[in-house]
């Protein structure tokens, strides 16, 4: 597997994050892959290697990653604005399809 950029930003992070990386967890041996981009089941490295994501964040991107649905739902959000600080339909919307489960 070809991964000299990984090894390279591994070495700069080693600088400015202790072990370089900025959870125990991401200490792989001899250094981590660096992840450019991720689709659906996939992560790829900055040197264009190709994993099988088993993980999916531990659960939170059980769609996968950059699903299109989700995508434009935030994209949408992302318009109208993220913090209010105030209760939105959206919310209530959330809550009614959760107690529906």
């Amino acid at each position: 597997m070809n991964e000299p950029k990984s090894k390279t930003l591994y070495e700069r992070a080693k600088k400015v994050m202790p072990g370089g990386v900025n959870s125990p967890v991401r200490a792989y041996k001899p250094y981590p892959f660096f992840t450019a981009r991720a689709q659906g089941s996939r992560l790829y490295d900055e040197d264009g290697n190709s994993y099988l994501d088993y993980s999916l964040a531990y659960g939170p991107m059980i769609l996968g990653h950059a699903h299109p649905e989700v995508n434009e739902a935030v994209k949408e959000q992302l318009r109208d604005g993220t913090m209010y600080g105030t209760p939105t339909e959206a919310e209530v919307e959330m809550e009614e399809s959760i107690k529906e489960c």
